[in-house]
């Protein structure tokens, strides 16, 4: 068993991955403030399994042996866009609120450095335990 196979480091890891894919869709969403018709997105909450540590099925597809073809449109753990519920809709149909994504966005980015930390720090401790620092 690696190091890095350890739940904490895994649900961590997956954490991270959840994090840089929501930030994907929010820079889409503000780059699309101006296109007609476009609706903002974000992706459902990030769940683990209590019992494994493991990313929570959400009602999509999984794989269950390894041989299996992912779903379509996976991009990562959690990775489940939604269409998002925006009051402001403007005359051109679009319904993204700059205010709005950039307060996700720095929220999504002071979670994600909190999660780099954790993980930087497990792994600091992990080094001092079996004594290689």
């Amino acid at each position: 068993m690696a190091v890095t196979d350890l739940p904490l480091l895994a649900m961590l890891r997956s954490r991270m991955q959840w994090q840089q894919a929501r930030q994907t869709l929010i820079a889409e969403n503000v780059a699309n403030a101006d296109m007609p018709g476009f609706r903002p997105r974000d992706l459902t909450a990030l769940r683990f399994d209590p019992a494994t540590g493991k990313p929570a099925a959400s009602g999509t597809l999984a794989l269950t042996q390894a041989g299996h073809m992912a779903p379509a449109g996976a991009a990562g753990p959690g990775a489940d866009p939604r269409k998002t519920k925006s009051f402001e809709v403007r005359p051109s149909g679009n319904a993204v609120n700059l205010e709005e994504e950039m307060m996700k966005a720095g929220d999504n980015q002071s979670d994600y450095q909190l999660a780099a930390s954790m993980y930087q720090k497990s792994l600091d401790t992990l080094k001092i335990a079996i004594g290689k620092r």
